[in-house]
């Protein structure tokens, strides 16, 4: 079985605002697109103008409604690989195919040692592992390796597709290990939180909850200013946050 580097140097990841992503599709599309001709062996797709077409996608979006009536709102859910700092995807792999690289703990797949037995699939519980019938072997995001360390592009464009793509700017990248990165400061100002931390595989990507809905209405006195009200039943904001990211949890464990 594959092991762990004891430390890694950076922790690369992403920080994936939910209350701006607006499920456009466009991360998606600009991850299929990059990585059709990708580092870790190109995406395909079987019969992709037929009846049934499919094939491997590396990042995906799921929209929930959560709440009712006023307090209800539509929640769109980017996944992807979370490029754990224990990941179990790694530690079973037979081969060694699937690896923490200990410069920057990316999680990535060989495919030439990669034989396609799904192990990895299995033991992932964010379902990030994708089967390339194609190809024959597992694939899943790599962050973009080959952007984000490619000094032929512009310094803007040397981060993931998916984050590059995002027009309402909710995909945000950086290394998770420094206090003092961007990312960091975002997830301690915002809350971020950890895609069901209780197994224990300590993702490196963190989720921003949504903000609470904030309605206009008229002042009591009259005057034709809107004035700005909570309409979330619960006082305190990370009420929406908890009680999404359990029914979250429960989705993704069935």
């Amino acid at each position: 079985m594959t092991t762990l580097p004891m430390t890694t140097a950076k922790k690369l990841g992403l920080v994936i605002d939910l209350d701006t992503c607006v499920g456009c599709q466009a991360c998606a599309t600009s991850c299929k697109e990059w990585n059709t001709s990708g580092y870790s062996a190109p995406l395909s797709d079987q019969d992709p103008y037929g009846a049934d077409p499919h094939g491997a996608w590396l990042n995906r979006i799921h929209s929930y409604e959560v709440g009712e009536g006023d307090t209800g709102r539509t929640v769109h859910f980017p996944r992807s690989c979370l490029h754990c700092e224990t990941p179990a995807c790694v530690t079973v792999c037979p081969t060694g195919a699937s690896y923490k690289r200990a410069s920057d703990g990316i999680v990535l797949v060989n495919p030439e040692t990669c034989i396609g037995c799904k192990l990895c699939s299995w033991a992932c519980p964010y379902g990030a592992r994708e089967y390339d019938y194609a190809h024959g072997v597992m694939k899943k995001c790599t962050l973009c390796v080959d952007r984000i360390y490619n000094e032929t592009l512009e310094p803007e464009d040397r981060v993931p597709a998916c984050v590059r793509a995002c027009p309402t700017g909710a995909r945000h990248f950086g290394d998770l290990g420094d206090s003092d990165s961007q990312v960091s400061k975002l997830v301690a100002e915002r809350g971020g939180f950890d895609l069901m931390p209780e197994f224990g595989y300590k993702p490196v990507n963190k989720y921003l909850p949504p903000r609470p809905r904030r309605d206009a209405t008229t002042s009591a006195s009259g005057d034709k200013k809107p004035a700005v009200r909570e309409v979330e039943s619960d006082a305190d904001p990370s009420a929406l946050t908890t009680r999404f990211f359990t029914w979250a949890d429960k989705v993704l464990s069935r």
